[in-house]
């Protein structure tokens, strides 16, 4: 035995079986709360790391769905047209575009409303990006909301170009390679709503009969099937 060891040894009491047992007490004693202190320093850095984890796996999340929102679409139109619908009832009436009484009905409205829904994915997907992106990620997508704010249509090519390259990045994968060429992204276009329609209107003809019921009845309740409005998955959650 080493010297050292030796005189380590000495603090211990072998004179008899009451002292033995102490000295061996403390030593677990002394033993527990070292295991203890450690076990809680492991579970709270375990609780630390799982937190970043789900809101890193959080973050990836939303900035994908954005990137879907802002660049799901390569050909058509790749702008978002910030023109609302009281926009188009202003110009009606001062005769720019249909008279009153067709405001609603001609092609020009009913055209609109696939654009309203997507400017409405668009500004959700910049919201998203404004409060979870990086600040390259920030600043493109406050330059691009300003511009939507002035009435101006919108590129959306060079936020989704950022957001490609950090998800891949947080991804772990490895960059796209130089010599591919990716055609400019716009804004994804939002489902048509046939496929809507025609599924509500075959569920058991609930729907169409209750309206003919409530036409008989003379209640004065015009038709009972949905509006045909169709509802897009936003990054945020909502629907437009």
């Amino acid at each position: 035995m080493r010297p050292g060891s030796w005189q380590g040894m000495r603090g211990l009491d072998f004179t008899s079986w009451q002292s033995l047992a102490a000295t061996l007490l403390g030593l677990a004693l002394v033993t527990l709360i070292g295991m203890g202190i450690r076990l809680v320093m492991m579970m709270t850095i375990q609780q630390r790391r799982e937190r970043m984890n789900r809101q890193i796996n959080e973050r990836l999340r939303v900035l994908i769905a954005a990137y879907k929102a802002l660049g799901g679409s390569f050909t058509g139109t790749l702008t978002t047209d910030p023109t609302h619908l009281r926009d188009l009832l202003r110009r009606a009436e001062a005769g720019e575009v249909m008279d009153k009484e067709s405001v609603g009905t001609t092609g020009a409205v009913e055209s609109s409303d696939r654009a309203r829904r997507t400017r409405d994915a668009v500004e959700a997907a910049l919201s998203d990006i404004i409060l979870l992106g990086t600040e390259e990620h920030v600043r493109l997508a406050c330059r691009a909301a300003s511009e939507l704010a002035a009435g101006k249509p919108v590129r959306t090519d060079a936020l989704v170009v950022a957001l490609r390259a950090f998800i891949r990045e947080a991804l772990d994968l490895a960059p796209i390679p130089t010599d591919v060429a990716i055609p400019p992204q716009g804004p994804a276009r939002p489902v048509a709503s046939g496929g809507r329609g025609k599924g509500e209107s075959g569920v058991g003809g609930s729907k169409g009969g209750a309206g003919g019921g409530a036409m008989g009845m003379g209640s004065g309740m015009g038709v009972g099937v949905a509006s045909g409005a169709v509802e897009i998955d936003t990054p945020s959650g909502h629907s437009s």
